[in-house]
């Protein structure tokens, strides 16, 4: 899966490339080439997955592997990623509450979302549908994007700092070896954090 290079992710965040952070958290990191990007601007770098295989490959790539129910208990992040996570997961409500609570001050959230919104909960439901459901609304991108941050992300208790578009390359299927679609990438802060630098 490739999202962005180092040089985008700097961008993205707002930093020049030699900032360093204390601890990334990358959810649901795949087989952690995503993570490699992000990786040399932090001291620290921990991921979740849920897949046997590519925590295998994590682990096999040096990065910290956390407990997918347990990560929140393992303090403070100052960059937590959530790529192509939030339509793909049962409880997306309840992970954006947990993302924001395990912000360090200043922290950072960084989510990728493919649009149009299609959620599809691969492990644990029969019916492939998600427990609670993002409320995204519109039936273009940008109608999409709104709707993200004005139905979702601003009652969450998130500040959008910046997004953007960005093609999404991922691995096929036996009909197509790769398939590109568009992500929506999120810069999020906690809306007390943005607050309190207004004041």
């Amino acid at each position: 899966m490739f999202v962005f290079s180092l040089d985008q992710f700097c961008q993205l965040l707002g930093v020049a490339p030699d900032w360093r952070g204390e601890a990334l958290l990358d959810l649901g990191a795949g087989d952690g080439r995503a993570t490699e990007a992000m990786a040399p601007l932090f001291h620290h770098v921990y991921v979740t997955e849920i897949s046997w295989s590519m925590r295998w490959i994590l682990s096999r790539r040096g990065f910290q592997l956390l407990d997918i129910e347990t990560w929140k208990e393992e303090g403070k992040f100052n960059v937590i990623s959530c790529l192509n996570l939030l339509d793909r997961c049962d409880r997306p409500l309840t992970l954006l509450q947990e993302l924001r609570e395990a912000l360090a001050p200043e922290g950072r959230v960084i989510v990728a979302l493919v649009l149009p919104f299609q959620p599809y909960v691969e492990i644990g439901r029969v019916d492939h549908r998600p427990t609670e459901w993002l409320p995204i609304q519109g039936t273009t991108f940008e109608d999409q994007v709104v709707s993200a941050i004005s139905d979702v992300f601003e009652p969450a208790g998130f500040f959008v700092e910046r997004w953007s578009r960005v093609p999404y390359l991922c691995e096929g299927d036996l009909n197509q070896a790769f398939y590109w679609l568009d992500d929506a990438i999120f810069v999020l802060r906690s809306q007390e954090q943005s607050e309190n630098d207004n004041s």
